[in-house]
Formats: structure tokens, sequence, C-alpha cells
């Protein structure tokens, strides 16, 4: 009987991307994801792939990583990612970043923070997107449902360019729970859907002196039910035409800009 081959790592992660699931280890690749993981000393890192020309690019971060590069030609570039991938010479393998509890993490400790909550975004390449505006605009955690959010990945990483070694990114068991502990710590919970019946920035207005949370579901369904209930309202961003729509990057991007420049 013929033996089923043994799929290749990238294959196997993106099926656990599809999953939700946090693979034991991440191959991170490009320049600047590979870079901001080895200046990070809270990264746990395993294996350094490099092309002669991606290492002179990242010398004084090869350095502080503490990791021996192997070194290899980049027409025989061997790291186990998809073969599309950008990878501009370097891949690091390492652990998934460990960010703590919700409540280590969120506690207003005397401020007004502001965090994000992702219902059900599944796209990398969104969530790489808005842990960048995160770490711009200084939100204290982006939080996501365990199942059905993307977990640490390649793509994400590079969409992210760095800021995903920076930018907490919780990964919840429940985020109706995680959101009931964010009213007890005093949060004001903002939903933002384009039929919402009030205006965010006149909501972020009113809610400046508070910590703030800013709900945002997948593109097309939007928010879950169960989401909507939790949130304490839901308000939609001001468009100049009678229509208007942002993808959930964008949306997260405006939101985050807002709630900064009333902080």
């Amino acid at each position: 009987m013929a033996r089923n081959p043994k799929k290749p790592t990238w294959v196997v992660e993106k099926e656990r991307e599809k999953r939700g699931e946090t693979p034991a280890t991440v191959w991170l690749f490009g320049l600047h994801a590979v870079r901001d993981a080895l200046m990070n000393p809270a990264r746990v890192k395993h294996r350094l792939i490099l092309t002669l020309n991606a290492q002179s690019k990242l010398e004084d971060a090869v350095a502080q990583g503490g990791i021996t590069p192997e070194i290899q030609d980049p027409r025989k570039f061997s790291a186990p990612i998809d073969a599309q991938s950008v990878h501009q010479g370097a891949a690091l393998e390492v652990d998934p970043l460990i960010w703590g509890s919700l409540s280590e993490r969120c506690a207003p400790r005397g401020e007004n923070p502001v965090v994000l909550l992702l219902d059900r975004v599944t796209d990398p390449h969104n969530i790489g997107a808005i842990l960048r505006s995160a770490e711009v605009f200084g939100a204290r955690a982006v939080i996501a449902p365990h199942r059905h959010s993307a977990p640490e990945t390649g793509a994400l990483a590079k969409t992210a360019s760095g800021a995903l070694e920076r930018q907490p990114y919780l990964r919840v068991q429940n985020l109706a729970t995680s959101m009931k502990a964010l009213k007890e710590m005093g949060y004001f919970i903002i939903g933002l859907d384009g039929l919402g019946e009030s205006d965010l920035a006149e909501e972020l207005t009113k809610s400046a002196n508070m910590p703030v949370a800013l709900a945002l579901g997948a593109e097309g369904p939007g928010l879950r039910q169960l989401t909507r209930e939790s949130c304490d309202i839901i308000a939609k961003i001001r468009f100049a035409g009678g229509f208007g729509s942002l993808n959930v990057s964008n949306a997260a991007a405006v939101g985050l800009y807002e709630a900064a420049r009333l902080r």
C-alpha cells in the first residue's frame, strides 16, 4: 500500500492558519520581519537561513539575535515556506510570542487606553495591517478569538512589517467573555458598523476620559450578534458621500486615529 507523502511545512502552516491553530513554531520571512524578530529578546529563535545579500543587510540584527545563520544560494533557498513567498533571502524559525493574559495587558492602571477587538477577522494580511496601525496609534492590545482568527504566520508577520514583535496580539478563548472582563475594568466598548446609530467620532469624544475598546467584524458578515449585544453602542464612520465602505484594516486605522487624537 502506498503511503501518503509528508506534507511540506508551509502547507501544514497554511492549513493551521485556516483552522486558527497556533503552530508549534513559525517561519518568519522577509527582511523587516526577520530583523525585528532577531532584535526581540522575547523571541525564542531556532533556525536562521540567509543569502549572502540578506546577511549583509541584517549583520547588526544577526549579531544581536545571537544565532548563527545558515548561508544559502538564493536559487536553492530551502526554508520550508511557500515558494511564492517574497522572502528577500531571509527566513527565521521561532516560537510564537506569549503576551500574557487579558488582565495583565489591558488593565487601565490609571490611564485611558484603547484596545481593538477583532470578531472573526481571519485574513492574516488584514491582521498584519491592523497590528501596524495599532502600534502607530498606541493601542494597548489587539484581541481576537483563538478560533476563527489568524494565528502568527510568516504572511501575517511580513504584512505587520515588524509590528508583530512589539504590538500585543492576544488570542482569547471567548470574545464575549473578554468583552465582559474589559467592561469590568471600566472600558466603554464601541462596535463599528456602517449601519450604526451613532457617529464614531462623537462617541469617541464623549468617551475620551475612559478606556475604550473598538470592536470590528469580518468583512461581509460584520459583527456577530453576540458581539453586537456585548457592545455598549454601535457606531459608524462618517463618509463624505451617501455611501461608503472601508475594509476592516482601514476602518481600524481610522478608529485608532480618532481615539488617539482625543487622548
